[in-house]
């Protein structure tokens, strides 16, 4: 038995080693392109979309306990710090500051972008990977936040009627792409065995993936930032439906 524990502890923390190479590895592409003139809105979002999902796609890779999902936690831990540093400006970093802002404030870094990595790592620690909350909360907020400022920017001509700055094309976009990734991450994880798949599951990550689009769509969420609001929105949708 004690070996089987140690093999685990090990196995851990080779996991929390590959996953923290994976995220920083995917950081530095985003930093990559912004320096090298991509649209700084658009590279904006693309780590907005993308660093929430590959984080959740690494899970397998902890044991199934406190210990792993802890573990599993830290490097989004840790970029709460960062962007805590960077944004007071303790430190530089004019290739993150530009990767993740809107108009290269380093002190923008502690609004969307703190809420961000705090949310997805309250996220893992709370509900870990047997969880659909977990998945409603970073789907929406990674896939369905992000690809409708992407979609909306380009396609938002209709505007909603009690939020001009939302537009119906943007609010249409996320609750569509925040409950078809939820599906697919039910799937994802229910291949490994950490929950059971159900048509049940996948009415609840609709009403979830709704809930949180219309929430984005309102002026608060402007005001408070929709990486505080939408992450909220969706774990206390899903405590009522799951």
């Amino acid at each position: 038995m004690g070996t089987l524990t140690e093999n685990t502890i090990v196995s851990d923390l080779w996991a929390t080693l590959v996953l923290a190479g994976i995220i920083f590895a995917v950081l530095h592409l985003w930093k990559v392109t912004a320096n090298s003139g991509l649209d700084q809105k658009l590279n904006r979002k693309l780590v907005h979309i993308s660093i929430g999902l590959v984080f959740m796609l690494c899970w397998p890779l902890f044991s199934a306990g406190r210990r792993g999902a802890m573990l599993a936690a830290l490097t989004p831990g840790i970029n709460i710090f960062r962007m805590l540093f960077l944004g007071l400006g303790i430190y530089k970093d004019e290739g993150t500051v530009k990767s993740m802002t809107r108009f290269g404030d380093h002190r923008e870094l502690l609004k969307g972008p703190l809420y961000y990595a705090t949310t997805i790592t309250l996220a893992c620690i709370i509900c870990w990977r047997t969880s659909p909350i977990a998945i409603a909360a970073i789907c929406n907020l990674c896939a369905g936040d992000g690809l409708a400022d992407v979609i909306g920017r380009r396609f938002g001509n209709l505007k909603l009627p009690y939020n001009r700055n939302k537009s119906i094309a943007g609010s249409i976009t996320m609750a569509l792409s925040g409950f078809l990734t939820s599906v697919g991450y039910m799937y994802y994880f229910a291949s490994f065995g950490y929950l059971e798949r159900s048509w049940e599951m996948v009415l609840g990550f609709l009403i979830v993936s709704i809930a949180s689009a219309l929430v984005e769509s309102l002026p608060i969420s402007t005001d408070l930032d929709d990486n505080l609001t939408v992450p909220i929105a969706s774990m206390l949708m899903g405590s009522l439906v799951f």
